[in-house]
């Protein structure tokens, strides 16, 4: 049976979190600490604390860790909600990369390990991140060339991550690495837990990318010597790529989700413009060069919005979800970028001046386009399945 009528929970849950982000959040997105590197750390307090307020505080977690306990497919309905301004999923706190890898650690971690690094997340007391990708690699393909060597009750870490986002102001780093052969564990790439203070990390510059929606920006870090202890393994030795597939599946799908609400709200605001700019004698949207742009945004945006709900049914069957997550992050992150482009086009030249924030929507709905394996990768991946029957 296929039914894609919302129960009354869930238009409720919608009803809300659009109302609080129109009223509560979107007059914040001209505020000076909105910045280049991605909102302040205390802006994003104040944010939480709104969102704490409306009872609408990591919406997507379970009821154990502050959450509401949603399904999937409720989580979709929730996170694009949340996407209609680019500040929604921070104060909601269900952005990345907080919101994957708060979902890898109540599934992976250990619960000293949940107590320990979980719960001041969960709480918005601090931000994480995730250090997977390196400079020349470790990122599509990710052949790492960062170890970790056995030493005692420790691991020592050495090697370079880069596009870490949010490593600046976070409270505790996930890092994978890669733990050689011949040292008497399971070699093989494996997670670990730190905090980004320790001794032996060097944060070494901030990255400027076209994006800015993320607290804390997108950092280059150098790990020398760093130390850390057996019992801060995440998981399993040498397991570190399955767990990457927990995480990811899901994240692809949030970042669907958040974007989409977000290339809603661009859609929307070159509707009203195009019902309201005179050109020629008449509304531009009454000109079919206008009109069947905002024809296929409405496609586009319907399409997506079914691609990220199946992908998400999937999910809460209990199947791994691995082909239907690339299939809806390659199709949909293509489809919002269209929508995107086609918003700057119907605007002209408010298109590319930041007066709204269809500029920013276009920037970021562009990096999407990478973030969480590009389209090719993507690609690559679902033939590679087809293929094999």
């Amino acid at each position: 049976m296929i039914d894609f009528t919302l129960t009354d929970e869930q238009i409720e849950l919608k009803d809300r979190i659009e109302a609080f982000v129109r009223d509560k959040i979107i007059p914040y997105e001209k505020d000076p600490r909105c910045t280049a590197h991605g909102p302040t750390e205390e802006l994003r307090i104040e944010l939480n604390g709104l969102a704490r307020d409306a009872g609408l505080f990591v919406p997507q977690l379970p009821t154990k860790w502050g959450g509401l306990g949603l399904d999937h497919v409720s989580t979709a309905i929730a996170l694009e909600a949340a996407g209609y301004s680019p500040l929604g999923p921070i104060a909601t706190h269900c952005a990345a990369p907080d919101e994957g890898n708060m979902n890898l650690l109540a599934r992976v971690a250990s619960d000293e390990q949940q107590e320990k690094w979980l719960r001041p997340v969960a709480a918005g007391e601090y931000r994480s991140c995730f250090a997977m990708t390196e400079p020349g690699g470790a990122g599509a393909d990710p052949a790492l060339t960062t170890t970790a060597v056995p030493d005692g009750d420790d691991f020592v870490i050495n090697g370079r991550k880069w596009f870490i986002t949010g490593a600046e102001g976070a409270g505790v780093m996930i890092i994978m690495a890669d733990v050689p052969d011949g040292h008497g564990v399971t070699p093989g790439a494996t997670m670990f837990l730190s905090a980004p203070d320790a001794p032996g990390i060097k944060m070494v510059r901030p990255m400027d990318t076209m994006d800015s929606s993320f607290t804390g920006g997108h950092w280059e870090i150098a790990y020398e010597d760093l130390r850390v202890s057996k019992s801060e393994v995440l998981g399993a030795v040498g397991e570190g790529f399955r767990y990457v597939q927990v995480r990811l599946a899901p994240a692809r799908l949030t970042h669907c989700m958040r974007w989409l609400g977000g290339a809603g709200r661009a859609h929307d605001i070159a509707l009203g413009y195009a019902r309201s700019r005179q050109a020629f004698g008449k509304p531009i949207g009454q000109h079919e060069g206008v009109g069947f742009m905002l024809a296929d945004n409405e496609m586009d945006l319907q399409q997506a919005r079914l691609l990220t709900w199946w992908a998400a049914a999937t999910l809460d069957k209990g199947e791994k979800g691995r082909h239907e997550s690339s299939m809806t992050k390659t199709a949909v992150s293509e489809a919002l970028y269209r929508v995107a482009d086609r918003c700057v086009q119907i605007l002209g030249g408010l298109g590319v001046a930041e007066d709204t924030v269809v500029a920013q929507m276009f920037r970021e709905i562009r990096a999407f386009r990478i973030y969480d394996g590009p389209s090719e990768v993507h690609r690559w991946a679902i033939a590679r399945r087809i293929l094999k029957g």
